[in-house]
């Protein structure tokens, strides 16, 4: 399954760096997510905790960066794994500096998936990843903005982000054109929290380098 796109953020490089190394603030841009630690310099390891339809439970997730060249792009390898399913996959990050005060991250990477996520087909695995990839990048946005604010009228930051349930709301919503069978609709739910625990790896993993 591949996985690109880019996304424009409401800052400068440097603060969409520091952004994405933050592991409080990405903690926020997939609820549920827990235990985020730090293995070594180049190694973190974190757990969701998440409820989608009537599935929920505890997905696992490691992360290994690589190719760090700050504030301006890295590499990262993920594996994931709970009951619905498993997988493993690399990607590519980059920040580009737009020049007006915005940055554009490009990222691109394959997950290979298996277990019952991968008995339902490549569009609605696409489909899903494409959802939460957008929610947590808009979170993420979200949070910048805040901070920027906050910074600007010299107080305290003061968002709050999505929570679990309007999280897998949106998810659902972001599905209602896909057309699914009755049969599918208990294998669907399982695919939908298989794959957030692997795009936990997408997000954990910039969090590098943090001291």
């Amino acid at each position: 399954m591949k996985l690109e796109g880019e996304y424009i953020f409401n800052g400068t490089r440097e603060e969409v760096w520091d952004l994405v190394r933050d592991p409080e603030v990405l903690a926020t841009a997939l609820p549920g997510t827990q235990d985020l630690q730090k293995i070594s310099d180049i190694e973190y390891a974190g757990k969701m905790n998440i409820r989608v339809g009537p599935v929920s439970g505890v997905f696992s997730g490691k992360v290994l960066v690589s190719n760090e060249v700050p504030p301006e792009s890295y590499t990262l390898s993920v594996e994931g794994r709970g009951a619905a399913g498993h997988g493993q996959g690399a990607g590519d990050v980059q920040l580009i500096d737009q020049g007006d005060g915005t940055t554009l991250m490009k990222y691109s990477g394959e997950l290979q998936v298996g277990g019952k996520m991968a008995s339902v087909g490549q569009r609605l695995l696409d489909s899903v990843s494409r959802s939460i990839t957008r929610q947590g990048l808009e979170t993420l946005n979200k949070a910048l903005q805040a901070k920027g604010q906050a910074k600007t009228e010299g107080r305290e930051v003061e968002y709050t982000p999505p929570s679990e349930a309007q999280f897998a709301a949106s998810v659902v919503k972001d599905m209602a054109s896909e057309v699914f069978s009755p049969e599918h609709q208990a294998v669907w739910t399982a695919v939908a929290i298989a794959i957030v625990s692997l795009m936990i790896g997408f997000w954990l993993g910039k969090s590098s380098q943090r001291g």
